[in-house]
């Protein structure tokens, strides 16, 4: 399998949409949830030329040793808008994929002091797949009782070498794709293609887990993602 769409992908934002994943990371470096957190959803731009397909092999970064894999759901933008409303926002939607944004956490947490970022911590990967979902294959699992725009009840796990790290539902996202599509169009053109990441769920990375009770990443690991009613998407580490 190849990528899940054309080679060319205008543009990626990641979100930060699972406030159990917020409060776990935060946790760990000793900080409490941020109130700013609530007010929107916020989101950082990634580096288009790192985006895989599945199976693709994922070049650990020789300058870190604190390799994470990320859990995330995806969507791809289907047509072109601007200060698009939120209560259209999910008409944007062309399909969904699994999304692994691949973490360098030691150089990460380094370069998120100086206040901007990240930055060489992501820069390296990004893989996604092994399918385009079109939303109507979802319908049966989306909730009933969502405010702005739907949200999915969508089993979510990751495993490492066969053994199961990470569980968590996409129905937990405190922001919904309508909400983060609104957002990021504000002032501003999504294209066909344009790729958003939902942000990793809750226990969806290993940085999220007390220290020591798994290790980090290095070559010779093989990492799957699954996302029920998408697929299965699977990368080995290489050196």
């Amino acid at each position: 399998m190849k990528l899940p769409l054309p080679d060319v992908i205008p543009s990626f934002r990641d979100f930060y949409s699972f406030e159990a994943h917020v409060r776990n990371a935060r946790k760990k470096r000793g900080l409490d949830m941020v109130p700013e957190w609530y007010d929107a959803p916020v989101f950082y731009f990634s580096n288009v030329a790192g985006i895989v397909g599945p199976n693709a092999p994922i070049r650990k970064p020789p300058d870190t040793k604190e390799l994470d894999y990320e859990l995330e759901l995806a969507v791809i933008i289907g047509r072109e808008g601007r200060d698009i409303p939120v209560a259209d926002a999910d008409d944007y939607i062309a399909g969904f994929t699994i999304l692994n944004d691949w973490s360098a956490r030691d150089l990460q947490r380094q370069e998120m002091k100086v206040g901007l970022g990240p930055a060489k911590g992501k820069d390296f990967a990004t893989s996604i797949g092994p399918y385009l979902v079109t939303p109507d294959e979802l319908e049966d699992h989306v909730l009933p009782d969502r405010r702005w725009g739907k949200i999915y009840d969508l089993t979510m796990t990751a495993q490492v070498n066969g053994k199961e790290y990470s569980r968590g539902n996409a129905k937990d996202m405190r922001w919904t794709f309508a909400e983060m599509i609104a957002h990021a169009s504000r002032n501003t053109v999504l294209k066909p293609g344009d790729l958003i990441g939902s942000g990793t769920v809750g226990t969806g990375c290993i940085t999220e887990f007390p220290d020591g009770a798994f290790p980090w990443l290095y070559p010779g690991d093989v990492v799957r993602l699954e996302i029920e009613g998408i697929g299965v998407l699977e990368n080995p580490i290489i050196e």
